[in-house]
């Protein structure tokens, strides 16, 4: 998932798409717009949200992924001191 978000390079990096999804709930919460307008919006303010998402998701596996590559070495039941 990520690692294709990562890939593409249209695709913008969590930072911006997070950037533009604050930027696009705030022109909505001020209003202002045509209906077509909010539809458009919205419907890009949903996309960036689901991006953000496959970022975090992405993250929260890598991140799990580590932590448990580091515990690995305590749970070898190896009793043995390193020195």
């Amino acid at each position: 998932m990520v690692g294709d978000v990562a890939e593409d390079k249209q695709t913008p990096s969590y930072e911006q798409a997070r950037e533009e999804l604050t930027e696009v709930v705030r022109r909505l919460e001020t209003g202002g717009l045509t209906l077509e307008q909010s539809i458009e919006l919205w419907e890009r303010g949903e996309k960036l949200a689901a991006l953000c998402e496959e970022w975090l998701q992405g993250a929260r596996v890598k991140l799990a992924a580590a932590m448990a590559q580091r515990q690995e070495p305590q749970a070898s039941g190896t009793d043995e001191a390193p020195f």
